[in-house]
């Protein structure tokens, strides 16, 4: 039964109006022209956890120690019997005392007794306190991915515009930049997670299989917050390709040796103090100019509040690395 019907067979007095009321699944209630309650079917007891001798008779106002004393829908329900209107979802968000907090749309119409002309209202409550929370949730979602795709596009362009194309054919291009993409990709799925991360884990995972058998770590467990994946992961995955392309790991015979600490620095904040050694690589000498992943190193480094050494010893790349936890 839709509305309109339950108003007709209430205008018209008849004797079933209350058990049709009772099968609704709608709170609904029928007020007198004083606006005390006349009616108010087992949907309505039911949601607002009340007994019928609690509310038949009393103000609908006054129920609930006045938790329907709101200015706004006083006005409504009041003007619809000297303007004989009608009201269609009036929104209601209250926090009542027996529920909590709850959103309602109120729909109210003037109801004439054929008998004696006296006047009534019919008030139904629709409760979309759920759908009100899974439309916040949808948006939430929505601008969320909104966010995240504009972060990664802006990540993916300028991993893009700042992998040096000088000196590299297209294949060679490519895989510089699909290594760096996957590796920005991976961590911000870690991150995204919002728990931490072990370190150890993710140094490995940023080398990524080439090198991860020959990398050798020593040092205490250590936690990093989903705020420093990232860049960490950028780091060691920067090191890591230098080590494939001209490193330590681009000869068979050649090891990477990961030792850390942690220390306690100025105004007792603890930092991460790794060194990076690469042993039985190829000589090597410092490079004639500086590239993308030499500045990535720093200036990730200089980002997280931290710094980097890096020294080009004939014996292999040494880096110091020291970052806030």
């Amino acid at each position: 039964m839709i509305l309109e019907d339950l108003y007709r067979l209430l205008r018209s007095g008849h004797v079933q109006a209350q058990g049709v009321a009772d099968t609704m699944t709608q709170p609904t209630v029928v007020l007198d022209h004083s606006l005390c309650v006349t009616s108010a079917n087992d949907a309505f007891l039911r949601t607002f956890e009340v007994e019928r001798d609690d509310v038949q008779g009393r103000s609908f106002f006054g129920l609930g120690n006045g938790q329907w004393e709101i200015a706004e829908l006083r006005h409504l329900i009041a003007s619809v019997i000297p303007k004989a209107t009608t009201v269609i979802g009036f929104e209601v968000t209250h926090n009542f005392p027996a529920i909590g907090q709850r959103t309602f749309l109120v729909d109210a119409r003037r109801l004439i007794h054929p008998d004696n002309n006296s006047t009534n209202i019919l008030i139904l409550f629709d409760d979309i306190s759920e759908r009100r929370r899974h439309d916040a949730e949808r948006d939430f979602i929505i601008a969320e991915t909104r966010h995240r795709l504009r972060n990664l596009f802006a990540a993916t362009r300028a991993i893009a515009l700042q992998t040096d194309t000088e000196d590299r054919t297209a294949d060679e291009y490519r895989a510089v930049f699909l290594g760096r993409l996957e590796v920005t990709l991976r961590a911000q799925e870690i991150a995204s997670t919002g728990e931490t991360t072990d370190f150890e884990v993710l140094v490995r995972q940023s080398i990524g299989e080439p090198g991860v058998e020959r990398l050798h770590c020593e040092g205490p467990e250590v936690t990093l917050a989903s705020s420093k994946v990232l860049a960490v992961g950028m780091i060691f995955h920067e090191l890591g390709t230098n080590a494939v392309k001209h490193g330590a790991l681009s000869v068979p015979d050649g090891q990477i040796h990961l030792t850390w600490t942690v220390e306690t620095g100025p105004r007792s904040r603890t930092y991460l103090s790794c060194e990076w050694l690469e042993k039985n690589g190829l000589p090597i000498t410092s490079p004639k100019r500086r590239g993308y992943g030499t500045e990535l190193i720093e200036g990730t480094c200089a980002h997280l509040g931290g710094k980097v050494e890096l020294k080009y010893d004939p014996g292999g790349l040494a880096a110091t690395i020291r970052i806030p936890v």
